[in-house]
């Protein structure tokens, strides 16, 4: 990490928000020499985070998982973040800025990034309580709790009725905005003064094609309407109805505005610098005010004449004037105006000339009203240059198209509007040229993409990302970015596979599936259906591979398959994993029921559901160790681990924890690990449901359950989450009305939050939605696929899973729900299953011809009073005469 100079320049940022963001952590990247220490003052109290994604969270509630970037990009000693501090004063001529609380700041060069503050139309009425903004997460959070306050208010009255939400603005954020009152569970009116939604976007086919869809998804449209005022509730004093200009009126509880934004140029104005018509500081194409120490960036900045309000073009902004203050003569390409709409259910894209304002342009135009599809390309007048584009309903060729802008399209332009798949349609086979940017936020090319996979040796998506920066912004070209990394790596020729093994083509989700409909049994029987010879081995005429493999099928499998197979069968109701082939196929620990350790021994961890055991159960258990020397820890997770059983032990040990109650805590699977719970309402003042109860019920619901990666759990009884919940894979944290429920999280070597699914729901519905959530997982992870990583791959993402699960999308529930009560009902306890069958006691031996035989290489010394596993030292020393070592006796057990 480069470190400050005394030579250092001293550059002030005033702003905290996106491009502030980006033009800090270019400058870091590019000036190597530490020629310039930065110091961004940001109004708001915490990280720059991603506002773009603000809809978001109203189901993260988390706002750090909005944060941007590496976070050790605030702790280089080249960088200073001054939070929750505003900036009210320029002084040019000295090159000084004043911040809130008085403070003076010396810089040698100057960057506004103030941004925009959201437009509030002179409507009478629209300070009222009950109106709001929608611009930060404050606004956000304040938003929710309205809502939430007024659904608390009515439950269970004579008045309970939704709570009726209306928004003023049809554009980008007014529909997000509409989409989050419809989470919130109130109604939602979409208020716009335009002939058509989107109006500043979308042209009238597509602004009506929209607004159908719209409608669909149970938000009203009102078109053509201006809202005269808005008027208080007699009773409240809080907003409760807006009148119209044409006479019509809507009662409301909410209202949100969203007309656009102005640009935060006090500064400017202040301090003596031109500004805009319509505001804005104004600059010219290296992104400099007339003082030439003086830049502005992003939504504040007035470029050829006009402020533009979208990330991209403030991020190539920020790139220029990092190029300038390292004395490259970088200028603004010009703006990237393409947007998308993120609102669930609702595709929506424009980009380029999407009005066809280019003289002699011309329209291509497919429309399906019963699809609620609406597409149209604008071309030259010879119909083969790109100029722009609108897609509602279905925008898949957005990614595609929109770096084509001002190229000519091959072949033709007809075929990129028919649906993908239809004969001669879509924009799959679309080769961008190397100098087509693929993601505008961050200036990233496919001829770059290309280069991360050719010369990098980048052979995923993650990898190309991490390198390249290429989608990790808004993320709306992300599935380009996937295509042309898989295009690249085939032609290569690096095999771009799903493929689960060499043994089988399918994918374990696929593989899942089929073996489930093909209601197979066996491992013979799923590799002589669906397996595959592997190359290079000879097969015999009928199609038995050699080599001393079965007598049928290609293969006896391999170390990915096979294990993926037992828990693909064990998944489905198959028997106990020791059962015939199943257990040949199972992986070291699952072979023996128990964790190998690094001497050859093994730990044993009795279940202890929701961390709760009695008295009686700590003796026993302290009893068992003690008997057989094991060496005890608290786990993590709330249980009891033993550790130094050998393999002969462990059915002996085994039968003294069942016979008092005690059951495998499958700490040796890929399954159910724990369900982690603090005290919660029966002994803690600030519970406000019983975790401990909850968890206890949860554990013994999902024992045994056998999943692609280790699944674990928490219940917390409050919100002061003592039992770590979000850390986990499903987190239930107690709310005074019931449970939310969160997924997705993990802890491990890459941590992540669980993001929240759901909320306020009761026992029965929140242990339904757990159901699905797991069985949904379980059913279409990949390998070793964790939730986290399945959450933000799987189709659809989180949003995707919550229809599932909740609104039962792809009419998969009640299968979901069969599947986890026959879980349920076909548990039994492994170990009590091993002990009581012989033949498979006959596993559990040291030696073949004698099994009750100790290894006697096991060596242990005592170690704060417990035996540990003797080093190699250790054991040379004992070897020599038996000596003390580090005031402890080496014992060799015999």
């Amino acid at each position: 990490m480069t470190t400050p100079s005394s030579s250092s320049r001293h550059l002030v940022i005033v702003g905290g928000g996106m491009v502030a963001q980006r033009l800090v952590e270019a400058l870091r990247a590019r000036d190597t020499a530490g020629e310039w220490r930065v110091t961004v003052f940001a109004e708001e109290p915490r990280y720059p985070y991603d506002r773009v994604a603000l809809t978001s969270y109203f189901s993260a509630r988390d706002p750090e998982e909005l944060n941007l970037g590496d976070p050790a990009l605030w702790d280089d000693p080249l960088v200073r973040l001054v939070r929750d501090c505003r900036v009210d004063s320029v002084d040019r001529e000295a090159r000084q800025v004043t911040d809130r609380l008085g403070r003076v700041h010396d810089y040698d060069e100057l960057v506004l990034a103030t941004g925009s503050d959201a437009a509030r139309p002179p409507i009478p009425g629209n300070e009222l309580p009950g109106v709001f903004v929608y611009r930060t997460i404050d606004d956000v959070a304040a938003l929710r709790g309205w809502v939430e306050a007024k659904r608390e208010e009515r439950a269970g009255t004579s008045y309970d009725r939704p709570v009726r939400g209306a928004v003023i603005g049809g554009g980008l954020l007014g529909l997000e905005a509409a989409g989050a009152l419809k989470a919130l569970g109130a109604q939602a009116t979409v208020i716009q003064f335009g002939t058509h939604l989107m109006d500043a976007q979308i042209d009238l086919g597509g602004g009506q094609a929209l607004g159908r869809l719209i409608n669909d998804m149970g938000i009203a449209v009102r078109v053509s309407t201006a809202t005269k005022e808005m008027r208080p509730a007699r009773t409240t004093g809080h907003v409760g109805r807006l009148d119209f200009v044409d006479g019509g009126r809507l009662d409301v509880d909410v209202v949100v505005m969203a007309t656009g934004v102005r640009p935060r140029d006090n500064l400017a104005r202040d301090a003596g610098l031109p500004v805009g018509e319509r505001g804005g500081a104004v600059v010219d194409l290296s992104c400099r005010t007339p003082d030439p120490h003086v830049w502005a960036v992003g939504e504040v900045a007035c470029i050829e004449g006009r402020c533009l309000g979208l990330v991209a073009p403030g991020y190539a902004m920020a790139e220029v004037v990092v190029d300038r203050l390292l004395g490259g003569e970088a200028t603004f390409p010009g703006a990237d105006t393409a947007t998308k709409l993120k609102l669930r259910g609702v595709d929506v894209a424009s980009f380029g000339d999407a009005f066809a304002r280019t003289e002699g342009a011309m329209e291509l135009v497919y429309a399906d009203p019963v699809a609620g599809v609406y597409k149209k390309l604008v071309l030259s007048d010879d119909a083969r240059t790109l100029l722009g584009g609108v897609f509602v309903g279905d925008a898949t060729p957005y990614a595609s198209l929109r770096p084509m802008v001002g190229r000519e399209l091959p072949g033709d332009p007809g075929a990129f509007l028919l649906p993908e798949g239809s004969s001669g349609g879509g924009a799959a086979g679309l080769e961008l040229p190397d100098d087509a940017t693929v993601c505008s936020c961050n200036n990233v090319t496919a001829g770059t993409i290309r280069s991360a996979v050719t010369e990098h040796a980048c052979t995923d998506v993650a990898a190309v990302k991490s390198c390249t920066k290429a989608g990790t912004s808004c993320g709306s070209c992300l599935p380009l970015v996937k295509k042309i990394t898989t295009t690249e790596l085939e032609k290569a020729g690096i095999e771009v596979s799903n493929a689960l093994c060499e043994h089988f083509e399918l994918s374990r989700a696929q593989l899942f599936d089929a073996v489930r409909v093909a209601d197979l049994h066996t491992f013979s029987e799923i590799i002589a259906r669906f397996g595959r010879v592997p190359a290079g081995v000879p097969e015999t005429p009928d199609g038995v591979a050699q080599a001393g493999l079965p007598a049928a099928g290609p293969g006896r499998g391999c170390d990915i398959c096979k294990p993926v197979i037992a828990s693909i069968l064990a998944s489905l109701g198959n028997g106990h994993i020791l059962s015939g082939e199943q257990a040949a196929l199972q992986d070291t620990n699952d072979h023996v029921m128990a964790n190998m350790q690094k001497d050859g021994t093994y730990s044993v961890v009795p279940r202890i559901p929701g961390g709760e055991i009695t008295p009686e159960g700590l003796l026993v258990i302290g009893q068992v160790a003690k008997d057989f020397g094991l060496y005890t820890k608290i786990t993590g997770g709330q249980r009891i681990d033993m550790f130094g059983a050998r393999i002969e032990q462990l059915p002996l040990i085994w039968r003294r924890l069942v016979e008092h109650g005690f059951e495998s805590g499958q700490a040796y699977g890929k399954s159910l690990r724990t369900v982690k719970s603090c005290v919660g309402s029966t002994w803690c003042r600030f519970g406000v449901q019983d975790s401990v109860g909850m968890a206890v019920e949860l554990e013994l619901r999902y024992r045994g359950l056998r999943s692609p990666h280790k699944i674990k759990l928490g219940v917390s009884g409050c919100a002061r989450e003592c039992a770590e919940a979000r850390g986990k894979d499903v987190g239930v944290i107690a709310t005074d009305k019931g449970w939310n429920v969160y997924v997705g999280g993990n802890g491990g070597f890459t941590p992540k939050h669980a993001r929240l699914l759901a909320e306020d729901l009761d026992d029965a519905t929140m242990i339904r939605t757990i159901d699905r959530f797991l069985m949904y997982y379980i059913r279409t992870a990949d390998r070793l696929q964790r939730t986290s990583v399945w959450v933000d791959e799987v189709e659809g993402g989180l949003d995707g899973i919550r229809a599932v699960i909740l609104e039962d999308s792809l009419g998969i529930a009640a299968d979901l729900d069969a599947a986890m009560a026959g879980h349920v009902d076909a548990y039994e306890d492994e170990w009590r299953a091993v002990l009581e069958d012989p033949e498979k006691l006959r596993r559990f031996g040291s030696f073949v011809n004698a099994p009750a035989t100790a290894d006697p290489d096991l060596a242990y010394v005592a170690e704060r009073g417990q035996p540990r596993p003797a080093t190699t030292a250790e054991r040379e020393g004992a070897a020599t005469g038996g000596v003390l070592i580090a005031g402890t006796t080496l014992e060799v057990r015999r």
